[in-house]
């Protein structure tokens, strides 16, 4: 009978799946601890290198070293040194096929899933190959654990997660809040228009042109305490043409504080758009 029964790889720092063995158990009890580990995976980080977490059938083991982790999930009757044993076999495979750029940089879970085929192998290879021929590694590992014994939890432990305390405290999940504009109208077009006119206009002049610049992004995008930012960017626009008043005639002055005050209107008239839920997905 098996005695490693599944294995994966994460990431510590936010327990992202990086890789994982091939699933052949669908017991309740199995898929419960395969729940309960991936729990446990995202508060790795707030335990030692290794570590154990103990079932009633099944016990989870993990090992981790810099910002990855290996974890399985073993019989009761599978000793802890043949465990971990494993898990750091599977660690220096790990990390010697994939440079640590890359695992920084995974966004999707099983990003490196063709690991899977490694970790069949080793799985084979602990669960079948007589133990005598693993001696040493299995003595120096069980040395180290009696030297720094593994953290040891419970499987309930690992439901402690994030506020809620063994599945009894209810979570209230708030929508997040969408920050999509509305449609940008056509005197907004008009408005942006002008603002790059005056930006082409103040190209010598990089306060000038960062100020209608900024317009521009006020418009199109939402930014906290917009109010404010609208009313002191125009009373600089404002300041900055009176004190321009010698280089520019009435007229160039007027355009420059018209468009700023059509701007201005145009990004306090324009409101977040309220998105629909997302109930079909």
């Amino acid at each position: 009978m098996s005695m490693i029964l599944f294995a994966c790889v994460v990431r510590v720092r936010d327990g992202l799946p990086l890789s994982a063995s091939t699933d052949f158990y669908h017991t309740q009890d199995f898929l419960e601890c395969r729940r309960r580990l991936k729990t446990l995976a995202l508060r790795l980080a707030q335990y030692p290198g290794r570590g154990s977490a103990e079932g009633r059938d099944f016990n989870i083991h993990f090992s981790s070293l810099g910002d990855v982790a290996c974890m399985a999930i073993c019989s009761r009757q599978c000793p802890a040194a043949m465990a971990f044993c494993f898990l750091e076999t599977l660690w220096w495979e790990f990390t010697a096929s994939y440079d640590i750029t890359c695992i920084g940089l995974a966004s999707r879970p099983y990003a490196f899933l063709e690991f899977d085929s490694i970790i069949q192998k080793a799985k084979w290879h602990f669960n079948y190959v007589n133990s005598t021929q693993m001696e040493s590694s299995l003595q120096k590992i069980q040395e180290e654990l009696d030297f720094q014994p593994p953290v040891v939890l419970t499987l309930e432990d690992t439901d402690v997660a994030n506020g809620v305390m063994n599945g009894h405290t209810q979570m209230h999940l708030e929508p997040a809040p969408n920050f999509r504009m509305e449609p940008v109208t056509a005197l907004g077009v008009l408005s942006l228009v002008l603002n790059i006119m005056c930006a082409a206009l103040n190209l010598i002049r990089g306060i000038h042109l960062a100020e209608h610049s900024l317009q521009c992004y006020l418009y199109l995008f939402y930014s906290p305490a917009r109010t404010v930012k609208v009313v002191l960017m125009l009373l600089f626009i404002c300041l900055g043409n009176m004190y321009l008043h010698g280089l520019r005639n009435l007229w160039q002055i007027l355009f420059h504080i018209g468009v700023a005050f059509l701007s201005s209107y145009q990004i306090l008239t324009r409101q977040l758009q309220e998105k629909q839920s997302d109930c079909g997905v």
